[in-house]
């Protein structure tokens, strides 16, 4: 389990490495209040306000995005 110490450690390596933070599609559907389905439709049929990114087949969704598109009213 990442604590709060671990937690920046985790992102400085991250930051390094030039990758971004991700939510699974159950994650970003919970922080944007809509179903994971509708997530993965986004994702399906690449129409929706925000595209995700595939790590090892599976879909990631970056932070990013996502606060990009709360602050914008979506």
């Amino acid at each position: 389990m990442l604590t709060p110490q671990s937690t920046d450690a985790y992102d400085a390596v991250l930051i390094a490495r030039g990758i971004e933070r991700s939510l699974t599609t159950e994650e970003a559907a919970a922080a944007l209040n809509r179903r994971p389905q509708t997530l993965r439709k986004w994702a399906c049929l690449e129409n929706g306000p925000i595209r995700p990114v595939r790590i090892c087949g599976r879909l990631a969704w970056r932070i990013s995005d996502i606060q990009r598109l709360l602050s914008e009213g979506a």
